[in-house]
């Protein structure tokens, strides 16, 4: 691995010189979805006893228009992109299905913090959200490729051996990634 003093790390692979990115296969884009899907917790926390609803679908809407209109504009499959992140949305409200029954049966487990969901989590994850479309237009060929299926099962393993994530996050995060191929 190979570093350029601007920001451009390179792997060489076979005698060609790849961005490092590359080389890793999926687990950048398994690695932002897993860390989009950790913000569920914060969203979770932020609405959890002031009867805001899991379910936003004009927020839902706006996510994808946006996601759709940054695609264009990045050269992404907007339709790709669309639906990938649909299935983030819908393994964030999964996840936050869970805690809040999880929260319910055991309120002693209840987040003492409540962030703000407008000035804390929704800058969060609009970062996120660009990380997430740089790494779908990164692995462009790797989700077309034969192999796409074998590689996200080995990101996804990867992301789970770094995070040990409990049973309701992993099926979040089986939900979150299950569109990339």
């Amino acid at each position: 691995m190979r570093s350029f003093g601007v920001g451009v790390v390179v792997v060489v692979l076979g005698g060609f010189a790849v961005p490092a990115h590359a080389a890793d296969g999926l687990a950048p884009l398994v690695d932002v979805a897993a860390r989009r899907l950790d913000v569920a917790d914060l969203v979770a926390a932020a609405k959890w006893g002031t009867g805001k609803h899991i379910e936003d679908r004009a927020r839902e809407r706006q996510i994808l228009d946006s996601v759709a209109e940054r695609s264009v504009r990045m050269g992404i499959d907007p339709e790709t992109s669309k639906r990938i992140f649909r299935d983030q949305i819908e393994a964030g409200k999964l996840v936050q299905r869970g805690l809040f029954a999880r929260w319910t049966v055991r309120p002693g487990e209840v987040p003492a913090h409540r962030p703000d969901l407008e000035k804390e989590v929704r800058p969060l994850l609009d970062r996120i959200t660009g990380e997430l479309l740089a790494d779908i237009k990164d692995t462009q060929d790797a989700r077309r490729g034969p192999s796409c299926r074998a590689e996200l099962v080995k990101a996804a393993g990867r992301a789970e051996a770094a995070r040990h994530p409990d049973v309701l996050h992993r099926a979040g995060l089986v939900r979150a990634i299950s569109s990339i191929c």
